[in-house]
C-alpha cells in the first residue's frame, strides 16, 4: 500500500457495486479518460483504478477534518478480491479514528528502519561508537588525550618508523572494540584485563579509564543505551584485576648530575640533547616541551609560554643556559640545509635539482623523521644515556621529578618551585594571596640553573642577569 502521488484532483468514485474477478478482469478505461473507477458494495473505501496499462486496488475515504485520503493498495494480479477487502476494513478502521493511514504508514516505515538500526548497532563492532565517541569528546581534549586514545585503538599492522624492522602491533583496546558493544561485559573485561595486566600493567591501568569512560557515555547516548553496560568496569572480579597504582620514584641524584649531563650533551642529536636539559632545567612535563613552537619563545624579555593541561598556558623564565641552548638549535633551524645535486647525462654539466621552497620549522624541538613535526619519544636515547653514565635509567617524568626535587637544595620557596612546574596551588595562601611577577621567579629559576650546572662541574653563562637584555632586530 502506497500513498497516491498524483496531483490531479481525486475523481469521484462511482456508484458501489459488488466486484467480483471477473468483473474486475473486464473492467477497463474508456479511451478518452486518463482513469475510470469501480466502487466495492462490501468494503466500505475499497475501489479499483483503471488507466491505460494497468488495474489496481485502491482505498478512498474521508478524514473527520473533510480532506480526501486515496492511498493504491496494490496491484489486482497480485492481490485477490478478498485480500484487497481485508486491507481496505483495516484502513477504514484507522480513518474511524481520526487517523490518516498515510501518516500511520510513514510512522510504521521509520519505526522499521530504526528497527533495523538497532539490529545492525547490535552487530556493528564497537569501533563505530568509539569513533563516534571521539568525534563527540575531542573539543574537550587536549592533543595528547586524543593521540592516547587514538593509540589505544589503532590496527597496527603498519611498518615501524625510523627504518626498523616488523610491524606494530595493534593498539591495547583495538581486540575489545573489534567485537560488538553489547558483548563488552564483565566477564570479557575480566579476561582481557587479566592477560595486559600481567605484560604491561601500567598501560592497562590507563587504558581501563579510557575504557569505562567510553561505557559511560555510551549508557548515556540514546543511540548506544540499550547496548552499553556501564557496570561492566565496575564489578568486584573486575576491580581486582585492576594493577595496583604505584607511584614512581626516580629521580636524579645531586652527585649524579655530572654524569648526567657529561652523557647527554655526547648524543649524537643536538635536538634531543637539548630537550632532555630542558626538561631537567624547566621541570616542564614533557609533552609542552615537545610542542614548544619558536613564537612562544622570547629571547628579549626572557620567557618561555607552555601549554599547560592545568591552566591551558603559563609563562616561564628563560633561564640563561637554557637560553644558550635555544640560540644554538635557532640557528641550526635557519640554516638552509646544502641543496642535492645530480649528474646530468654524459657531457652535460651539473645541475642543482629543483626542490621545493625550504622553511624553518616552527617547532624548536622538531625533527624531520616525526609526521607531526616535533620530537616524539627520545626515551631510548635518555636510556642510552644513563646506562653509559652508570646510573639507573631515569624516565623523562622522572627529570622532570628531579627538578622539583634538586630545587630544595637551593632552599627555593616551594610556591615558586610549584608555579614553575605548572602545579596547582595546594594552599589557600597560594590560591588567593600569591601572585609572583615573571621576574620574581627568574631570580629563583635562574639560582635553580646556576646551582644545577655547578653540580655538574660547568660553568653558568655570564650573561646570567636577573633580568631581560636587549637583542638586536
Amino acid at each position: 500500500m502506497v500513498p497516491e502521488t498524483s496531483k490531479q484532483p481525486a475523481e469521484p468514485i462511482p456508484t458501489r457495486i459488488k466486484l467480483t474477478t471477473d468483473r474486475i478482469r473486464r473492467f477497463t478505461c474508456p479511451p478518452d479518460k486518463s482513469q475510470a473507477f469501480l466502487r466495492d458494495l462490501i468494503a466500505p473505501g475499497l475501489g479499483v483504478r483503471a488507466t491505460a496499462g494497468s488495474k489496481s486496488y485502491i482505498f478512498q475515504s474521508k478524514l473527520k477534518d473533510g480532506r480526501t485520503v486515496r492511498i493504491t493498495i496494490g496491484d489486482w494480479h497480485t492481490l485477490d478480491l478478498d485480500q484487497a477487502r481485508e486491507a481496505a476494513r483495516q484502513l477504514q478502521v484507522i480513518v474511524d479514528q481520526g487517523r490518516d493511514p498515510r501518516q500511520e504508514k510513514r510512522k510504521q516505515t521509520a519505526e522499521a528502519v530504526a528497527q533495523l538500526e538497532r539490529g545492525r548497532l547490535i552487530q556493528a563492532p564497537a569501533l563505530e561508537a568509539w569513533a563516534h565517541y571521539i568525534r563527540a569528546r575531542r573539543h574537550h581534549w587536549g592533543e595528547a588525550h586524543i593521540a592516547c586514545h587514538e593509540d589505544a585503538a589503532k590496527p597496527g599492522g603498519e611498518p615501524r618508523p625510523r627504518g626498523r624492522k616488523g610491524l606494530t602491533q595493534p593498539g591495547i583496546l583495538r581486540a575489545l572494540l573489534e567485537q560488538p558493544l553489547s558483548q563488552l561485559r564483565a566477564p570479557t573485561i575480566e579476561a582481557w584485563l587479566k592477560a595486559e595486566a600481567a605484560v604491561r600493567p601500567t598501560r592497562a591501568r590507563l587504558a581501563y579509564s579510557i575504557l569505562r569512560a567510553f561505557l559511560n557515555w555510551c549508557a548515556e547516548t540514546a543511540e548506544y543505551r540499550d547496548q552499553a553496560d556501564p557496570t561492566a568496569c565496575t564489578t568486584k572480579a573486575v576491580q581486582q584485576e585492576l594493577p595496583k597504582k604505584k607511584a614512581r620514584k626516580d629521580a636524579l641524584l645531586r652527585e649524579q648530575l655530572e654524569a648526567w649531563f657529561r652523557e647527554v650533551q655526547c648524543l649524537h642529536s643536538p635536538v634531543v640533547a637539548a630537550y632532555l636539559q630542558g626538561i631537567l632545567l624547566t621541570g616542564a612535563r614533557p609533552g609542552e616541551l615537545c610542542i614548544l613552537k619558536w613564537e612562544d619563545v622570547d629571547f628579549q624579555w626572557n620567557s618561555l609560554t607552555l601549554r599547560d593541561k592545568v591552566e591551558g598556558d603559563r609563562t616561564i623564565p628563560l633561564t640563561p643556559y637554557f637560553a644558550a641552548l635555544l640560540r644554538d638549535l635557532k640557528a641550526r633551524n635557519e640554516t638552509p640545509p646544502r641543496q642535492p645535486t645530480r649528474l646530468k647525462k654524459k657531457g652535460q654539466q651539473e645541475e642543482a635539482t629543483a626542490a621545493d621552497p625550504w622553511q624553518p620549522s616552527p617547532w624548536v624541538f622538531s625533527s624531520s623523521q616525526s609526521a607531526t613535526g616535533w620530537l616524539q619519544d627520545p626515551s631510548n636515547q635518555h636510556k642510552q644515556a644513563c646506562r653509559r653514565a652508570g646510573i639507573e635509567p631515569i624516565t623523562l617524568h622522572g627529570l622532570r621529578r628531579s627538578f622539583g626535587s634538586l630545587a630544595e637544595w637551593t632552599e627555593t620557596p616551594a610556591g615558586v618551585v610549584a608555579q614553575i612546574m605548572g602545579h596547582k596551588p595546594s594552599a589557600t595562601a597560594e590560591k588567593h594571596y600569591r601572585v609572583r611577577p615573571l621576574d620574581l621567579l627568574r631570580m629563583w629559576h635562574t639560582k635553580i640553573e646556576a646551582w644545577l650546572l655547578e653540580q655538574a662541574g660547568m660553568e653558568h653563562p655570564a650573561e646570567a642577569a636577573a633580568g631581560p637584555r636587549l637583542v638586536a632586530k
